[in-house]
């Protein structure tokens, strides 16, 4: 199971609007077949597995890290594979949280005569942190909102004349391009594109961008992304997202390949929650909000921040005039405060990354 979670692993950024499973196929004691979700419309985890291991699946384990799928999508059931190879038992790290599965493989599977064992504990927690877009995204039909940003022990991600670069290391910038590669789209405000003109291009350590690219999202009220901006110039698709903007503005942006799209106001600005449903339908699964504060305020006052990702610098900046990573109203008392859950720490050079939970995707508590 730990090779299949591995294997899954490797999948997270290719998969959307899928999950990314790890499948692996034993017999007698022996690795026999392996496999991971390919891209949309091409073949899961499972079936990858099975086609390496040919006729020595029969009689095989499967150990899969999603409970397989027992419906017609854009692939065939993974359940029919399964039992048409004549594997003798799965374990799965999980169930699937979609509705229209979630119970129905297995109870396939069992109906077939297949032994079906479900994880519990570690297994069963790490499939679904691998997943938790996915549930989201499957349950909901939005986006896991994942609010990330760096700051200095005093929590500020800028100084007062909003110089930003760098507050944290090579290694956490190396980690926050990670992010960016599994994500399906990340935004920021137009203040952080006019300060600061990020790429907002996921890249390798040689500052080469991946082959899949996140969408690019900018939040621009009113269109002030200048024709400069460099994520106008990147690979990948870009979009604005408007309460109006200028015809001539508009079409200069789009001639350079951006989508500017128009959103209902909430409150003065784009609502974010009509930003939400419209990526949901679009099938993106996972947003990573980069900032600045003014941008996570807005969706941590609207309750949208799901998880955290914190890259706390050992600096100290000062300032009452210095940025904050989270701005907005807040809350008047402190038990009214977010908690996060399933609270981790990573230390990343002289950084420590800190990540989190404000809502489980999969309970939705």
């Amino acid at each position: 199971m730990r090779r299949a979670l591995e294997l899954a692993g490797q999948a997270r950024g290719a998969t959307s609007p899928n999950p990314p499973v790890g499948a692996v196929l034993v017999r007698d004691g022996e690795v026999v077949g392996e496999g991971r979700t390919q891209p949309p419309g091409q073949p899961h985890a499972e079936v990858m597995a099975l086609r390496q291991a040919g006729e020595r699946a029969r009689g095989a384990t499967l150990y899969v890290t999603l409970e397989p799928c027992c419906h017609f999508n854009r692939t065939p059931p993974c359940t029919r594979a399964v039992i048409e190879a004549g594997v003798a038992e799965v374990r799965l790290a999980t169930a699937d949280p979609n509705p229209r599965v979630s119970g129905k493989g297995v109870a396939e599977l069992k109906a077939a005569g297949l032994r079906v064992r479900a994880a519990t504990g570690r297994d069963r927690d790490a499939a679904r942190e691998l997943m938790d877009a996915h549930a989201k995204y499957i349950t909901t039909g939005l986006p896991l909102v994942v609010a990330k940003y760096a700051m200095s022990l005093d929590g500020k991600i800028a100084t007062r004349d909003g110089d930003s670069r760098w507050v944290s290391g090579p290694q956490s910038r190396a980690r926050a391009h990670e992010l960016r590669r599994v994500a399906d789209a990340v935004a920021v405000g137009v203040n952080t594109v006019l300060r600061d003109d990020p790429r907002l291009t996921a890249r390798n350590d040689r500052d080469e961008p991946y082959p899949r690219q996140p969408l690019r999202i900018v939040l621009d009220d009113y269109g002030r992304t200048p024709l400069t901006a460099k994520l106008l110039h990147e690979p990948g698709k870009a979009m604005l997202a408007v309460q109006s903007i200028d015809a001539q503005k508009q079409a200069a942006l789009e001639k350079q390949g951006m989508e500017v799209v128009a959103l209902p106001a909430h409150e003065g600005s784009v609502s974010l929650r009509a930003l939400l449903a419209l990526l949901g339908q679009r099938e993106v699964t996972s947003l990573l909000v980069e900032g600045g504060g003014t941008l996570l305020g807005s969706f941590m006052d609207a309750g949208l921040i799901d998880q955290v990702a914190a890259f706390v610098a050992p600096v100290l900046i000062g300032g009452a005039e210095a940025p904050s990573a989270i701005m907005g109203a807040g809350v008047q008392r402190m038990a009214e405060a977010a908690r996060l859950t399933r609270v981790r720490t990573e230390r990343l050079g002289d950084d420590v990354l800190v990540t989190g939970y404000v809502r489980d995707p999969w309970t939705r508590r």
